[in-house]
């Protein structure tokens, strides 16, 4: 793990700083000096879970796997490109619901050399791909729903991709002049596949409620509208439905039999929010 980024975590028990347990050698362990440790994992990530945190079931290694897969194949990298837009030349950053930690690997290429990263996630799965996404970057199991393994006001900017928020603890752990980047999906969004494969929709009230969520704690400095057309072949439409919330619903053989009665190439629309928030006055 990057020595810069657990200098960011705190301890999930009690909210001490949290340090490798032998920094030369490569921790094998992390910290805190009220005797709390916890184990870095041989995959490079670390558990900082707690209470319940430990029953909250995360993405599949399956639904990770065609994450990973889909979001190679670059079909994403403008919404990636837009979020390191956002994020800019800020130095410490947390991604909420990391996932693949592909987009937390394009911020920090696109930032300054020495910005680092933490990408916390449920999914042992995630964590597992998240912790090789970047030198930078450190993976941390977490329930962001419980509290944000981080240290208070050091972050400088916090995303949420297609991920859960905790405005609360977001306001914690965000410097003053920290930002928080959102990107959310709008009910056009994949739409073609929707209607042809009855996956999962968008609701439409989605930014209604993401201001309900936030007000109070954040306060919008930016909306930046996102939509374009791609070409998708069976396996990426495969791949990016299951990677998605209707992979719970959707059986995998009948979702590739569905696919497989659809042309070899479908034209779909990638529509989403931006929203750049910065902590509310108080």
């Amino acid at each position: 793990m990057n020595d810069d980024a657990v200098a960011l975590l705190a301890c999930p028990h009690c909210g001490s700083d949290l340090e490798a347990d032998d920094p030369d050698s490569g921790a094998a362990a992390l910290l805190c000096d009220r005797g709390h440790t916890f184990d870095v994992a041989r995959q490079g990530y670390v558990s900082l879970l707690s209470g319940s945190g430990g029953k909250i079931v995360g993405d599949s290694t399956e639904m990770v796997a065609a994450r990973a897969e889909f979001l190679d194949r670059g079909h994403y990298d403008p919404l990636m490109d837009a979020v390191a837009d956002a994020v800019g030349d800020r130095r410490r950053v947390l991604d909420v619901g990391v996932g693949t930690g592909h987009y937390l690997a394009r911020v920090l290429d696109a930032g300054v050399p020495d910005a680092v990263g933490v990408g916390l996630d449920v999914s042992k799965a995630a964590a597992r791909r998240a912790a090789r996404s970047h030198p930078r970057a450190s993976a941390v199991v977490a329930d962001v729903w419980q509290s944000i393994p981080v240290r208070s006001g050091v972050i400088d900017a916090a995303l949420s991709v297609f991920s859960p928020r905790n405005a609360e603890e977001l306001a914690r752990v965000l410097a003053p002049a920290g930002v928080l980047v959102v990107l959310t999906p709008t009910e056009r969004h994949l739409v073609e596949l929707v209607d042809d494969l009855g996956l999962v929709r968008v609701d439409e009230n989605k930014t209604q409620r993401l201001g309900d969520t936030l007000g109070g704690r954040f306060e919008r400095v930016r909306r930046v509208p996102i939509t374009y057309s791609t070409t998708l072949s069976r396996d990426e439409i495969v791949d990016v439905v299951s990677m998605g919330p209707s992979a719970r619903h959707i059986p995998a053989a009948d979702l590739r039999a569905r696919v497989d009665e659809m042309p070899p190439a479908r034209e779909v629309t990638v529509s989403v929010t931006l929203g750049v928030y910065a902590r509310a006055a108080a």
